[in-house]
């Protein structure tokens, strides 16, 4: 065998220059023959002899056998060791030339070489992008739909690249959605459909081209698959179920395809999400529950939903799911409610609708995404809505459960909610029962750290709140203010070139609301407030500058 192999390899080279046809086949049969029985080691011979350089010759239309010489090129390179070899011997290009090639075999055989030569490198893939693989791939998908063999071959070809972001451009200046959708409705098989999924899902990551497949009909395609399996428990149909679902949502995430399917509301693909949420599946409840939450995500959108009925659909769903629910779907139900109550016709209609009565049902979960999604929803629901900030801010179960996510230092998103959601009590209630409550809760000492929170939004929703304290209850906060060293921060806050004008401003009401606090007044002396205030008169903002004469008038009478 081994010395079949030299004795090849040397006619393939003479061969290779002399070209003639017969026993450059002959040739090529006898190392295909080869690297069947033995890949590695035949590749390892190929590689010494340099017979490789010679391949680019043999890749043009007119040699007499490309598609026996991109063959053995596709197997070659099967061995990781010998891709650089095929690159650095020039076969890239020629082997791209060919797939202009009308021979389906040529094509089959080329795509599967350039396909292994580039597995795994994202930096060929890049080079074939740039050499425009792309359309031309797309174009023999569209010419040769019937051949399966080479339909496959397209499809790992754009599985592949499709992961490459510098892909998603080229592909949506082609009819590749089109085509995709058109080899969707001819699948029957089960594997078949899986494998134009894989593609599907990294395209529809690029919002050109969710409209394109929007446009394309894909979504009817893939409620008619709901529809199919919804019912049954064979493990197949269970995994298409969630394929199809998960990829229905992913083209609601954007803008332009989102609502177009909305129609306004009337659309046939909205009505069938909105059966999806009181079925019985979780994974249809899950994807329905997402879905609306991207139908809600423009105030038209969630005007017309709350008006329609939305929210009982929702509450339903979490009341399904309080008891050893399932988590996911409590963070796309709890999602959605989030976004629909950010329009402020929708506040009070969805408070009405008993939604913080669903919601607190949550407090117990353990679940830091539940969590999250709980304080966003109530945060929402009670902007300038005194009454409901009342009602919570004196609710003693969830304020001991703020204080106590206040302090959750491993979910920064469940900590900063809870912060801004106890500020939020007090700055839309301005009620002095809700701060007694927060105070006796040991809430003061978490808005006091909220002042020196890195987001500038943050800060002054605590500065404001801590206001309110001094001004309604200094009394009975003067401790808890002294003990997490207010005066200090204040002091750090206006004289820190770098804090924004609202927060000086802020911090300068504050250091007035708190005067009427025997120590924390002695304190503000002490730190020598007043120097730090004259020369904040001169500040380039006009309400800064204000605020710090009036802050001055009344440091200086109270001293």
């Amino acid at each position: 065998m081994a010395d079949n192999l030299s004795d090849t390899l040397k006619k393939l080279k003479i061969t290779a220059v002399d070209r003639t046809e017969d026993s450059l086949e002959g040739c090529l049969d006898c190392l295909l023959q080869a690297l069947a029985q033995n890949n590695t080691e035949t590749s390892e011979k190929m590689q010494g002899s340099g017979i490789l350089q010679l391949f680019a010759s043999l890749l043009t239309p007119q040699s007499s056998c490309p598609a026996k010489v991109a063959n053995v090129i596709a197997e070659v390179a099967k061995n990781e060791f010998m891709r650089i070899p095929c690159v650095d011997a020039g076969l890239i290009s020629p082997l791209v030339q060919l797939l202009n090639s009308k021979d389906q075999e040529v094509l089959l055989q080329t795509g599967r070489a350039l396909g292994n030569i580039c597995y795994d490198s994202h930096s060929l893939q890049a080079q074939l992008i740039n050499m425009g693989v792309i359309p031309t791939l797309v174009k023999l998908l569209g010419i040769h739909c019937h051949n399966a063999a080479l339909t496959e071959m397209c499809l790992v070809a754009f599985g592949n690249l499709a992961e490459l972001e510098s892909s998603k451009e080229q592909f949506a200046s082609t009819n590749i959605a089109e085509e995709l959708v058109k080899l969707f409705k001819k699948q029957i098989e089960h594997d078949k459909r899986e494998m134009v999924f894989e593609v599907l899902a990294p395209l529809a990551e690029n919002d050109a081209i969710k409209l394109q497949l929007v446009e394309a009909g894909l979504v009817e395609c893939l409620l008619e698959i709901v529809q199919q399996k919804v019912d049954s428990d064979k493990e197949d149909d269970i995994a298409e179920l969630k394929t199809a679902s998960d990829l229905m949502v992913l083209l609601l995430l954007g803008d332009e395809s989102m609502q177009k399917l909305f129609e306004g509301g009337k659309g046939n693909v909205f009505q069938r999400v909105l059966s999806w949420i009181p079925s019985n599946n979780h994974q249809l409840q899950l994807a329905g529950a997402l879905a609306i939450a991207n139908f809600a995500r423009n105030d038209g959108n969630c005007i017309h939903m709350v008006e329609n009925g939305i929210v009982e659909k929702l509450t339903d769903l979490l009341d399904r799911h309080v008891e050893n629910g399932n988590v996911t779907v409590q963070h796309a139900a709890l999602s959605a409610l989030r976004n629909l109550a950010i329009p402020v016709v929708n506040k009070a209609k969805m408070l009405s609708a008993g939604v913080t009565d669903a919601v607190l049902k949550f407090l117990k979960s353990e679940m830091p995404p539940v969590q999250f999604k709980l304080l966003g929803t109530l945060r929402m629901l009670i902007d300038a809505q005194a009454e409901a900030a009342e009602q919570l801010g004196k609710n003693v179960k969830l304020v001991e459960r703020l204080v106590e996510w206040c302090e959750a230092k491993d979910h920064a998103g469940v900590m900063g909610e809870s912060n801004r959601l106890l500020s939020a009590l007090i700055r839309h209630s301005k009620s002095k029962d809700v701060i007694k409550t927060i105070v006796q809760s040991g809430g003061i000492k978490h808005l006091v750290t909220m002042a020196t929170s890195e987001h500038v939004i943050m800060q002054n929703e605590a500065l404001v709140a801590l206001a309110l304290i001094a001004a309604l209850e200094l009394g009975t906060a003067e401790k808890d203010l002294e003990s997490a060293k207010l005066v200090q921060i204040l002091h750090r806050l206006l004289t820190d070139e770098r804090s924004a004008p609202e927060i000086k401003y802020n911090s300068m009401v504050l250091t007035c609301a708190i005067m009427g606090s025997e120590s924390l007044h002695k304190e503000v002396q002490d730190l020598a407030f007043l120097d730090v205030v004259s020369k904040l008169r001169s500040h380039e903002n006009k309400s800064v500058a204000q605020q710090a004469s009036l802050t001055e008038q009344r440091l200086t009478v109270e001293s």
